[in-house]
Parts: C-alpha cells; structure tokens; sequence
C-alpha cells in the first residue's frame, strides 16, 4: 500500500512509497482502511523531534476509516463500521479509567516502541503515537478505533480524532465556561478554533483570538470569535477589561512564553488553560509569590479533559444541531501524493485544516 513515511527526525519532507504493509494484525486488533486524515501540528512538532517520536515512522494521528478486517476477540466492532481513530486509547481497566478519565490513560504508550509498518518487505517503521494514518491501512488496537455513524463524511469524522476534540473539550470539559465569561484563545489553528467554538457554545460573552498570522485572526471570526488581537496588542486588550483581565485564556500553542503571556492576560481568579503540546525542555516560570497572591489557576487539558469517547459524542451532537462547524475548519484538501505540500501549508499558517485524502 501507499504510506508517507519519515526516515529521520528533523527532516522537513515525507517519502510517499508504495511498498509499505501494516503490520501487527491479530487478537483484540483490527485493521481499518484510511479514507481521511487530518493534518495537525503535533505531526511536525513529531517530525521535527519537539514531541519524541521513534524513526522511521509514518506521521498522521486523526484518521478516519473503514474497519476490514476484525481480529480475534473483537465484540464491538464489525467489518464496514466506520470509525474515527483514537491516539491514546483508553485500556478501560486502569485506575484513570475505573474513574472516568480514561484521557488520562497511558496502557496505549507502553506499545509505542512496537513497529506498525515494515517498508519494502524488510525494514521496520512506526506509527506516530501508535496509529501512522498517513497510509492506506492501519492495524491498531479494537480500543484506538471509536465507532461514528455512518453519515458523518470522513473528512469530518478524521477532525475528531485529535484537534477538535481536544479544543471543543478544553472549553466545555476542563474550563466549564460561564456564560458571559471572557476568553481569550492563543493560537487560532485547529485546535484554538476549536477551543473558541466550545466556549461560543458554552455562552462567552467576550471571545478575543490572538495570532501572528492576520488570515487565520480573521478567519476566526465566522466561528464565534467577537475580536481579533495581534500578539503584541494582548496585554492592553486584558487590562482594558473591566476585572483587569480575562476570565479564561486557553494557550493553543504549546510554548513557554505564550502560557507566560497567556497567565499575564488572565485577571486575578482567573484560569490560564493549557492546551497545546510543547516540548519537555521548554520550561514555563512562575514565582511562589505571584502563584500565591493572584490565585489564577493553571489548568492543563490533555485530549478534551475528560472521557474521549464522551467528548467525540459531544462533538457529533453538536455537529448534527448546527451549533459545531466541522466543514468550515476544512480549508485545504489534498491527495497523499502531495502530502509535502499540505506541510508547508500548514508551516506558513495558510492552513487552519488540511485532510489528506487516502
């Protein structure tokens, strides 16, 4: 089959082979055909080495598909289900899970140094975070792959994977926005569009999106935002407002200096938001002294902040009512063939959504 494969950490193109097979097949395992991926940040941030990731390896985390093939043991699934594909999978038996945040469970990592590819018949590849959908046919556990009906197009579906369940949950799971709340969103990608619709959703009164990028600030708009800010125009927006800041910031980016940025933004009581994926040596300071007497809390959402199945039907719930716009997020869509392409797209910011169709 046809695969974008990564040979080293750091390189900035895919190789695009055709003699690429998915392996691992067997008991509580299934293997699903990849009809629609989505193309998400944390894919560079892995390709370039910010999250750790084992090479070679075939990038690509929100995929959505058909399931062909059921292994043994299997009882919730079928051939001709359709599903979206879950990267941390919930094992359903560990303490997290037993208590409802099944999120937070990590059964699926512990298989992260177990090849899901061979490439030309002898040489082993990974799978980013155990799933690789940027292929044709992916082999994961029954757990990693999350029935959706069958009329929500795969494109859409594929956006469920990752990005929009972790903004949308960031917002209706971990901040439980008030209505009439202040938000502001650093980052106006997938995800900080995402995270912008669930606090519409949840009634903000004030939405402000912040983001270098002028196009993607503006794009934000048509999906709830009330006003756009550049970076630098944060500090004053938050210090205008009547509480001397906003009630929640939710940091979309993944760096030090954007939480930085994001908890001077917040108001005293407020609630920074931490959403984005950063890498394990940028290191965020704050002083016992400031922690102390401004009481803002730190709020860290790892997947949506809760149960990802729950958030998933959330989502589609949300979907089917016109409330959640999942096709508008779709800008660019592109055959895996030009999977580079939608790379550098997304390395420029023109892209708030690419899907690879495969």
């Amino acid at each position: 089959m046809r695969a974008a494969v990564l040979h080293t950490i750091g390189q900035r193109e895919l190789e695009v082979r055709d003699d690429v097979e998915a392996v691992g097949f067997g008991p509580g395992r299934v293997r699903v055909r990849i009809r629609a991926t989505s193309l998400c940040h944390s894919d560079l941030s892995a390709m370039s080495g910010v999250l750790p990731q084992q090479a070679p390896f075939v990038p690509g985390h929100e995929g959505a598909g058909e399931v062909v093939e059921v292994g043994e043991g299997v009882a919730d699934l079928a051939v001709g289900d359709r599903v979206a594909l879950c990267w941390m999978a919930p094992c359903g038996r560990c303490p997290h899970c037993r208590r409802g945040q099944g999120h937070l469970c990590t059964a699926s990592l512990v298989g992260l140094g177990t090849p899901s590819f061979r490439i030309g018949g002898g040489i082993d590849a990974f799978g980013f975070y155990n799933t690789g959908t940027f292929a044709e046919e992916v082999v994961v556990a029954a757990e990693a792959a999350l029935k959706v009906p069958a009329d929500l197009p795969y494109e859409l579906a594929a956006l469920l994977g990752c990005g929009v369940t972790t903004g949308l949950g960031a917002a209706v799971n971990t901040a439980r926005v008030e209505p009439g709340a202040s938000v502001a969103v650093i980052g106006a990608g997938g995800v900080g569009i995402a995270a912008v619709q669930g606090a519409r959703i949840r009634g903000a009164g004030r939405i402000s999106v912040v983001d270098p990028v002028a196009s993607r600030r503006e794009r934000a708009l048509a999906f709830g935002a009330t006003d756009v800010l550049a970076p630098d125009e944060l500090k004053a927006a938050a210090k205008g407002l009547p509480s001397g800041g906003y009630d929640y910031v939710f940091e979309a980016v993944g760096r030090a200096e954007t939480v930085r940025a994001g908890y001077g933004a917040a108001r005293r009581g407020g609630a920074v938001v931490v959403v984005g994926a950063g890498a394990r040596d940028d290191l965020a300071q704050f002083s016992m002294a400031e922690l102390f007497y401004n009481e803002k809390r730190l709020l860290p959402s790892l997947y949506g902040g809760a149960e990802v199945t729950r958030t998933i039907a959330l989502a589609i719930e949300l979907w089917r009512s016109g409330r959640l716009d999942l096709a508008g997020m779709l800008t660019h869509r592109v055959p895996l063939a030009e999977v580079n392409r939608a790379l550098e797209q997304m390395r420029g910011g023109e892209a708030l959504r690419t899907v690879i169709e495969c």
